[in-house]
């Protein structure tokens, strides 16, 4: 079973908070040269053009990718004195592919060492994984409002195949289901992407200012023809629990009635639970022996 979220022990954060405010800004822009030069264009979605003198990503391309201003970006890396939102700050993560330790980490220095909208949109609620793992082998999984897998056991890695060899910034139930390869399991797909846009769309109400959200819909406008039709007609509707099929290369088709399970008060965090709908399809987990 895999985790996503988890806080940075309370001592660093403690010793970090106590520095100067000059020093936090400049351990804060060391730290964003850092993983700026560690990426890459193709790593991102941009063209490379041009010989590059420094490894990496320019400043420019950061706050593009982040929906920033490039003027704001560079001061931030220059260690000035401005103060970030939690917003953008958020964006600027994302677009850095940072983890959650190293976002965790990125918000302390900003000097933001509490963010609840982010603990409440992508924190695992206690008790979320003794659950996943109890339900396991049927496929089970917890994600945000935004589609992020936040937790999943491990008959869902082996239903969708290997969820744990995605990057962190790609663990997303609907940007694998239109730019990645899941359809290639989901033989009912093709009438399911419009529920699953409109989804999207209603649980997005909520979130019209994230940047995290607007990035998210900008890249699946731009990667997915059907993404970008599908969006462009507003429709909107509920979650529902449905019956889905799977066709694994291994155990053939199976079929799972889908049941939601809201872990939070907010309709932020769900668990998705796959119950074998057919007797076929039950014993082929109890077979796999996970």
């Amino acid at each position: 079973m895999s985790t996503a979220v988890e806080p940075v022990a309370a001592d660093l954060s403690e010793s970090i908070a106590t520095l100067p405010d000059a020093v936090r800004r400049r351990e804060l822009a060391a730290f964003l040269r850092s993983r700026r030069e560690r990426l890459t264009p193709h790593r991102v979605g941009l063209p490379i053009t041009g010989r590059r003198r420094t490894p990496g990503l320019r400043r420019e391309e950061v706050a593009q990718l982040a929906g920033v201003g490039v003027t704001w970006y560079t001061w931030l890396e220059q260690g000035r004195d401005i103060r970030p939102s939690e917003q953008v700050l958020g964006a600027v993560a994302r677009t850095l592919q940072l983890d959650p330790y190293e976002s965790a980490h990125l918000f302390t220095l900003a000097g933001l060492p509490a963010r609840p909208s982010q603990r409440d949109c992508n924190a695992v609620p206690p008790g979320a994984a003794a659950l996943l793992d109890r339900i396991d082998p049927w496929p089970a999984v917890v994600t945000n409002a935004r589609t992020d897998v936040l937790a999943y056991n491990r008959g869902y890695d082996w239903l969708l195949g290997d969820v744990d060899g995605l990057p962190f910034e790609d663990r997303n139930t609907t940007l694998q289901c239109f730019v990645g390869t899941w359809p290639e399991r989901m033989p009912d797909w093709p009438g399911h992407k419009a529920r699953s846009v409109a989804q999207l769309r209603a649980a997005m109400a909520d979130h019209m200012s994230d940047p995290s959200w607007k990035a998210l819909i900008k890249r699946l406008r731009r990667e997915s023809p059907d993404f970008d039709i599908l969006w462009s007609q507003h429709n909107v509707t509920e979650p529902r629990n449905l019956t889905k099929r799977f066709v694994h290369p291994d155990a053939g088709l199976l079929q799972f009635h889908t049941t939601y399970l809201w872990l939070t008060p907010s309709p932020e965090i769900r668990l998705a639970s796959y119950t074998p709908a057919d007797a076929e399809t039950a014993d082929k987990l109890a077979a796999l022996h996970l």
